[in-house]
């Protein structure tokens, strides 16, 4: 049986090198994005790869482009895994007292909000799969431990990115507890200080290194962990 996952913001990036890596498993790999002409370039490379690659446009702040995307999955037969990867960082420049609301609003509403319309959308595919698996993708910047500990590995003073990331590790625990008696996995995973767009291409990681975490879980064993948050060296402090 065909598996089939859906990864969002998937035209570039790590999410691009997720689908690639999963469609390198031989699944059925939906590119999300909301960008038309840089989705099917995507799809296009990825099917030149050999990746059986399909377009998902989707929006994760809108509500109708979620549903959109929630009929397609099913109209093609439904979905096994899904990897919340679409986000933003909000810029440059968010030292607490001087940071614009606006923007920590608009972040929220695509790294919180974002993550919880898809999955909730897409919640009834995944209870019909037989192994399906959700793959938040979160960074180490959302970890309490590490920012209280102010190692000097937590990125710049920021009150947009850092803190939703925190958050969705949050809903993601959340999701875990309310899921504990299905077969559903879901997990964070850290990609690492990969060099993207995102970050102005100063990370350390290829988007292909950053990518492995996501492949990791969601290709989890039937009684692999869910609840957790890894980076690729294991379990990252909450």
């Amino acid at each position: 049986m065909n598996t089939t996952a859906l990864v969002t913001g998937a035209n570039k990036g790590i999410g691009y090198e997720i689908a690639a890596g999963l469609g390198a498993l031989g699944w059925s790999v939906g590119v999300g994005a909301r960008d038309d002409a840089r989705r099917e370039a995507a799809v296009e490379k990825l099917r030149a790869a050999g990746v059986d690659a399909f377009g998902v446009p989707l929006d994760v702040t809108d509500d109708a482009s979620v549903a959109a995307a929630a009929a397609l999955l099913e109209e093609r037969g439904g979905l096994d895994v899904l990897v919340n990867n679409a986000g933003i960082t909000g810029g440059f420049g968010q030292e607490p007292t001087k940071a614009d609301p606006a923007v920590i609003r608009t972040v929220v509403e695509t790294n919180i909000i974002g993550v919880v319309r898809v999955t909730d959308a897409l919640l009834p595919l995944l209870r019909r799969s037989a192994k399906p698996r959700i793959v938040n993708m979160s960074s180490s910047v959302g970890s309490l431990t590490r920012q209280t500990a102010d190692q000097g590995d937590t990125g710049p003073l920021s009150m947009a990115y850092a803190p939703s990331k925190t958050f969705l590790n949050g809903i993601t625990v959340q999701y875990a507890k309310a899921l504990k008696d299905t077969n559903i996995l879901i997990n964070l995973g850290c990609p690492g200080f990969v060099a993207t767009d995102l970050n102005g291409f100063r990370g350390v990681r290829t988007p292909e290194q950053g990518a492995a975490i996501a492949i990791r879980l969601a290709t989890l064993p039937d009684d692999g962990p869910t609840g957790g948050y890894f980076e690729d060296a294991g379990p990252i402090p909450w």
